[in-house]
């Protein structure tokens, strides 16, 4: 707990003015509040590369991993208020870290302003390749006929797996035993060697193992089903009601950015998102492109913000200390 509270502290003194700059007399920064080589890194990555070419000027990413979404977010805020730097983030760090931290250095829907959504990133429900379960409903029938409680897996307590976890139980009737890990690498790695029984996870973390025959896909967390997984179908189709997780990534601007700066912005990022080529490469790696008004996106962010609210409150869902 001193450890994340050090971390955060330092974030916010970090927070000092920068020198103004016209917005286009520097490259675009887009900063991660994850390490590289994961889901994120990824769509930042492959949208830099387009994005640079519609707003005819440098894009860059830089990984600010830490204090739960923190570091990134306040290295945003930091920057200055000229537009030229943006946050990307998952719906965690904007929408459900406000409900598990009581000393969050930074108020997504004050601090920043949206920009676009760029992908709807939904969870996907994976169990072991030899499990006998060929849905996740026969996966909850036997979990629950079964005495022992059944382990299961997630990234963390508090983090969008978890609490497709908790959805699940609360709709179905059944009760797992959550066995949190220090991020989903891990909870893969014991996933497949039978020491827990399945898993939430973003099709873009799981698509690899899934393809691969290394874990079984029995459910999507979704209205719909996902195009880069078409077989699988969504919970609700299985008779489960209300499991129905976005794990949405989304870039974000300082508040104070010049409401023409983030109108171009979001021109811009649209764009790109459209390209067939940015469309397809994303869609590969488990990701689906989705851009939005930052209208759409700031009604988004306060629904999803209340729902998992609401979510944590009545399970009393506390963070991994």
């Amino acid at each position: 707990m001193k450890k994340r509270h050090v971390l955060w502290a330092a974030a916010a003194l970090a927070l000092v003015p920068a020198a103004f700059a016209q917005p286009n007399a520097k490259p675009l920064r887009i900063v991660s509040s994850f390490s590289p080589g994961g889901p994120v890194d990824f769509v930042a990555r492959a949208l830099a590369e387009q994005l640079g070419h519609e707003l005819k000027r440098p894009v860059i990413v830089e990984n600010k991993p830490g204090a739960n979404g923190a570091l990134g977010a306040m290295e945003t805020l930091r920057a200055g208020a000229d537009g030229s730097t943006l946050w990307i983030t998952s719906v965690g760090a904007a929408a459900v870290n406000p409900s598990l931290h009581d000393k969050l250095p930074y108020n997504t829907q004050r601090d920043f302003a949206p920009v676009s959504l760029v992908a709807n990133n939904v969870e996907v429900f994976v169990i072991q390749a030899s499990d006998p379960a060929t849905d996740a409903a026969a996966f909850v029938k036997s979990a629950k006929a079964d005495k022992a409680s059944t382990p299961m897996a997630s990234s963390g307590s508090g983090s969008i797996p978890h609490l497709a976890l908790i959805q699940l139980e609360e709709s179905t009737g059944a009760r797992f035993l959550h066995v949190p890990y220090k991020g989903m690498a891990p909870a893969f790695t014991d996933l497949m060697g039978g020491q827990v029984k399945g898993v939430f996870a973003d099709v873009a973390a799981v698509i690899p193992q899934v393809n691969g025959g290394r874990l079984k896909a029995v459910g999507i967390a979704s209205s719909k089903r996902h195009p880069g997984l078409p077989q699988v179908k969504t919970f609700e189709e299985q008779g489960i009601k209300a499991v129905d997780t976005n794990n949405w990534y989304a870039l974000f601007a300082s508040a104070k950015a010049p409401a023409p700066v983030r109108e171009q912005l979001n021109t811009a990022v649209r764009a790109a998102l459209a390209n067939p080529e940015l469309s397809a490469k994303l869609l590969r790696g488990g990701a689906e492109p989705k851009s939005s008004s930052p209208q759409e996106l700031a009604a988004l962010l306060k629904a999803d913000t209340a729902k998992w609210a609401a979510l944590i409150k009545s399970r009393d869902v506390k963070a991994d200390e």
